[in-house]
């Protein structure tokens, strides 16, 4: 039975115009303009218990108003919601209970407040008994590396620091599913591993159903066995990186190292594309169903001294832009 259910989910939001400068300001007090934004516009999808999803889509797209939705934050204007057979609105402090949520922009620990001491203000509010939280408190703490922060105010934790304790306070009730909104937003290279090997942790060994946003396709590849991508409120596609690499192109790299020599010389082949070039650094993008890659390879070596080369996938990122572009609007 699937944890998440949502069909047709919409969401409209009325935002407010003006003209620019003073008049236009004095005009907008008499005569306020409205325009529609459809932030959902027919969204459904289910998710089975312990997947971890991607969900992604450009900025505007919809993706942070489906997780308020699911939260139980924001209240849809139709279409059917339900996460663990309950709808997020309208029974809200059972729901909270169940699920952890992080949104990477926002911090749900007191800023003044040392990182412990907002834990345990946390344990209050969920109700959780001394013995559960100090078993989940020493476990995260442990998992995510906080020993050394628990005495620090939050407000004097870097990035990536308090993203660890965010993480942590999302989940000190032992939620069954995580919310995760760009969790990995600003954070240097060591950090985002350390986040990113948490939550492929937390998935794997202890069965937490996660939905992650992010614009980082390095999230994206490294964690999620399934794909949701949203544009302009409506989903573009659902699936595993591999199906949705099917379904915008064929399209496989070459990229190749010429020796010293061959740096003026000219890839001409009628099956390719030259993608850019650098130095002595070509990349061309090919059809595999066209020309196999170990016959484009002898032909490029019979014609170039090649020093190095490698057949890739084109980047997801090359990939869902491409989605993007080709989406209706």
């Amino acid at each position: 039975m699937p944890q998440i259910v949502v069909e047709n989910l919409a969401k409209t939001f009325h935002v407010a115009e003006r003209s620019a400068g003073l008049w236009g300001a004095v005009r907008g007090l008499a005569h306020r303009r409205y325009r529609e934004v459809r932030a959902l516009d027919g969204v459904s999808f289910t998710i089975e218990p312990g997947e971890l999803v991607g969900y992604i889509g450009p900025n505007g797209a919809g993706k942070s108003t489906t997780v308020k939705a699911l939260a139980g934050i924001l209240v849809p204007d139709g279409g059917r919601c339900e996460v663990r057979g309950r709808v997020p609105w309208k029974d809200r402090i059972t729901h909270v209970g169940e699920i952890g949520v992080v949104f990477g922009q926002r911090t749900q620990l007191w800023w003044d407040l040392p990182v412990v001491e907002s834990f345990e203000l946390l344990r209050d509010i969920y109700r959780v008994s001394t013995s559960e939280y100090e078993s989940a408190r020493d476990e995260l703490i442990d998992l995510l590396d906080l020993k050394m922060l628990l005495d620090v105010p939050v407000r004097q934790l870097s990035l990536g620091q308090r993203m660890r304790c965010d993480l942590a306070a999302a989940l000190l009730h032992r939620p069954p599913i995580l919310f995760l909104d760009e969790p990995t937003i600003g954070l240097d290279a060591v950090s985002k591993l350390a986040v990113r090997d948490f939550i492929r942790r937390l998935n794997r060994e202890r069965g937490v159903t996660v939905i992650l946003t992010t614009h980082d396709m390095d999230d994206i590849e490294a964690l999620c066995t399934r794909v949701i991508v949203i544009g302009s409120g409506k989903i573009l596609s659902d699936g595993t990186l591999a199906e949705l690499r099917a379904r915008v192109t064929r399209e496989r790299w070459l990229t190749i190292d010429l020796a010293d020599g061959e740096s003026d010389g000219a890839i001409d082949d009628p099956d390719v594309t030259v993608i850019r070039r650098e130095g002595q650094r070509v990349c061309l993008a090919f059809d595999p169903q066209r020309v196999a890659p170990a016959e484009l390879i002898r032909r490029v070596t019979s014609r170039h001294a090649i020093h190095d080369l490698f057949v890739e996938n084109p980047p997801i990122e090359a990939i869902v832009a491409r989605l993007y572009s080709d989406a209706p609007r």
